[in-house]
């Protein structure tokens, strides 16, 4: 009996070194073919040679290393090509129609860059735990196929092959994962963000011009919106000009009536001709206000539904006169900034609306320096007729603007924070930035002490007393020092758990050589890894 135990054991320690590279191997491979293929049979490994595709590039890669031609099922190259077609697809529609977008999620990193650094640490350090276990299990294999070479002269290069697989495989697992950590830890040295400044470098918070009035609240360039904005303690209010073909300076954005007015009631044939062709006594009877009120479709995701009282009064709004709207400023000592639209070709006024827009608001006797003039033609006889008025400039070079004698811009913030901020603000030019709505974009523009802003939600942005992300720099240097020393001891406990615990399972293994009765009658040609043999070991001691 003693020597039926003992030719057992011997029998298990002669098929133990080979019992890495069969059974798990041959599954992996047949798991791999599967599901590039379809074809879901073992292939012996004898009569496979390399072979070349492009498709499939995961799964096709670690059939080439493994040396086996690459048979890829019709349907996986169909469904390639359109996930392929697709992607490429959507990929130039969103490089087109949102080119915006991507400079707004520029900026948003300059805001968010702070806590998405602290946030991708945290996320490194919850990924070690993995990746300790796949790089412990694969220099534990590498050692046991290492111990092989001595016993199998005859497969040494067989060995050494495995072997180059197993260091390849650790190198390109954890050289990437200990450069991104490294890049991580070292980062903050190499940008900037305006929202980490000293409390008393923090500039006044910024001024808000009221976009169209304040059209979250009322329906846009109404009388009724441009008091809303009032009440919320605007600094400034902003439209759009247009002038009838009589003559008569009038507010509206859209170059014809039909969305914010009720003209495809009144002259539906007529509602696609241009605002500037009608006369002022028809324009005067259009309504301004019922689009706002009884649309299905609200003007702003996010506005509040507004009172009886408020939906009463915006349903008799009307299209007001420039006229109209500078009364109001000229009571409330508020500023006003516009776009004047230039009449369109066989316009009466075509040539000279800017000299008869001048005239008007010279009419109203409204104090000069309340207009932000910003219409850039005819601007010297502005500047003639009307020096009081603060002559205002786009997004042009510094030298341009000293050369008109310009020391205001009214600029897309999204263009402006990519094409020289520093350059204005050195310059001593007064910025104002539109169309400023989110509470990070206005907290992003008072960090970076930007004197006024246009906004459509001036409810809100007026709420706010404080930028939000802002940090003072000496607490997150503290913040950033602390989470990289607690990085480096959590991801070296790791890889000490993994290793103390291989290296428990290879213990196990060790001691199971001499465990015969539990398991009879496995092939010789198959075998399990060292840690798959000690598991497997365990789990049967435990049923027991």
């Amino acid at each position: 009996m003693e020597k039926e135990d003992t030719s057992n054991t011997r029998q298990w320690k002669k098929c133990g070194p080979c019992m890495a590279g069969n059974c798990n191997h041959e599954c992996y491979i047949t798991c791999i073919i599967g599901l590039y293929s379809c074809h879901w049979e073992a292939t012996p490994e004898e009569n496979s040679r390399h072979g070349f595709c492009c498709c499939s590039l995961i799964l096709g890669f670690l059939l080439v290393w493994e040396g086996y031609e690459l048979y890829l099922h019709w349907n996986h190259k169909i469904l390639i090509v359109l996930v392929i077609l697709i992607c490429t697809f959507f990929m130039a529609v969103l490089c087109i129609y949102w080119n915006d977008r991507w400079l707004t999620f520029g900026l948003s990193l300059k805001v968010f860059a702070p806590y998405l650094h602290l946030s991708c640490i945290t996320m490194m350090v919850l990924l070690s735990y993995p990746v300790a276990f796949y790089l412990v299990t694969l220099e534990q294999e590498a050692i046991f196929r290492r111990d092989k070479i001595t016993h199998h002269k005859r497969k040494r290069s067989k060995i050494f092959s495995r072997l180059t697989k197993l260091r390849a495989a650790q190198v390109a697992i954890g050289l990437p994962f200990f450069f991104i950590l490294l890049c991580l830890c070292v980062v903050p040295w190499g940008y900037y963000s305006p929202c980490l400044v000293e409390k008393n470098k923090l500039g006044p918070k910024p001024d808000l011009f009221g976009h169209r009035g304040a059209p979250m609240l009322a329906p846009e360039n109404t009388i009724m919106s441009f008091e809303k904005a009032v009440e919320n303690r605007a600094f400034g209010l902003e439209t759009d000009i247009y002038i009838s073909i009589d003559g008569v300076p009038f507010l509206m954005h859209d170059h014809d009536l039909r969305r914010t007015t009720n003209i495809m009631e009144v002259m539906p044939n007529s509602s696609r001709i241009q605002s500037s062709f009608f006369y002022w006594s028809f324009l005067s009877t259009l309504n301004a206000g019922k689009w706002f009120v009884d649309s299905w479709r609200q003007p702003f995701h996010n506005m509040k539904p507004l009172s009886e009282a408020d939906k009463e009064k915006a349903r008799k709004q009307m299209i007001p006169k420039l006229s109209d709207l500078l009364k109001i400023a000229k009571q409330a000592k508020k500023y006003v900034i516009f776009d004047l639209n230039g009449p369109p070709p066989k316009h009466p006024f075509r040539n000279t609306y800017v000299r008869h827009v001048v005239k008007v608001i010279l009419d109203t006797k409204i104090e000069q320096h309340l207009i932000y003039w910003l219409p850039g033609f005819d601007r010297d006889y502005v500047k003639q007729k009307a020096p009081g008025f603060q002559q205002v400039g786009r997004l042009s070079p510094v030298e341009e603007l000293r050369r008109e004698n310009i020391s205001i811009i009214n600029v897309d913030y999204k263009r402006l924070f990519h094409n020289g901020l520093r350059d204005y603000k050195a310059a001593d030019i007064t910025i104002n930035l539109y169309i400023v709505n989110k509470p990070w974009v206005f907290s992003l523009a008072w960090c970076s002490r930007i004197h006024s802003v246009t906004t459509d939600n001036i409810e809100l942005l007026r709420q706010i007393d404080y930028p939000y992300y802002f940090m003072v720099p000496s607490y997150y240097r503290i913040m950033w020092l602390f989470l990289d020393i607690l990085t480096v001891v959590f991801i070296f406990a790791i890889f000490c758990f993994h290793w103390w615990r291989e290296n428990q399972i290879e213990k196990v293994f060790e001691s199971s050589s001499s465990y015969t009765g539990k398991v009879r009658g496995l092939p010789h040609c198959y075998s399990f890894a060292p840690r798959t043999w000690g598991l497997l070991f365990m789990s049967l001691t435990s049923a027991e």
